[in-house]
């Protein structure tokens, strides 16, 4: 079955393959991001919120985990605003999607929260540093590390996706 969600390539388009380091990882990570909307795109509430592997793992939990890290890594990390780290049960929580929350508004919150990221982003250099953990990295690293927690996420979303509805692809 091909996936009726389906909209980007396999790799983010030619003029990032092109392009130096700055757009290269701005690329990926928006790439990363427009696979993960497309494999929660289309898919009905409840199944968003189905849990189909042992973890508490869903479609709308992965797009609403993926939000949280954008906003802690770009809004708070990289411009060292002081944080509370999140409680097990807050963590968990991430990772559900309640009877109240629909798949369209998930989507929504998430490219909002992206662009808020992108906006951030856009007023540093790859060289300036963040913190987190009690320890300092860089807005390189910062992409770096969210182009593997989205694409970590959207291969995630992927087995979900077609254990639901046979769809594949990005």
């Amino acid at each position: 079955m091909t996936n009726p969600a389906t909209s980007s390539s396999a790799l983010p388009g030619a003029g990032v393959m092109l392009s130096d380091e700055r757009a290269s990882l701005e690329g990926f990570l928006d790439h990363y991001r427009a696979v993960l909307v497309n494999k929660v795109r289309g898919v009905s509430d409840a199944d968003a919120r189905r849990r189909l592997v042992p973890s508490a793992t869903t479609l709308g939990g992965l797009l609403k985990h993926v939000a949280c890290a954008e906003q802690r890594w770009f809004e708070y990390a990289l411009p060292r605003v002081p944080f509370e780290p999140k409680s097990e049960e807050e963590r968990l929580a991430e990772f559900g999607m309640t009877e109240d929350e629909t798949v369209d508004e998930l989507i929504e919150a998430y490219e909002e929260q992206c662009a808020r990221s992108r906006e951030v982003a856009a007023r540093y250099q790859l060289d300036d540093r963040g913190h987190r953990f009690g320890t300092d990295m860089t807005l390189r690293w910062i992409y770096l590390h969210m182009i593997e927690e989205t694409a970590r996420h959207a291969g995630h979303a992927d087995i979900l996706r077609e254990q639901l509805d046979g769809a594949t692809g990005d």
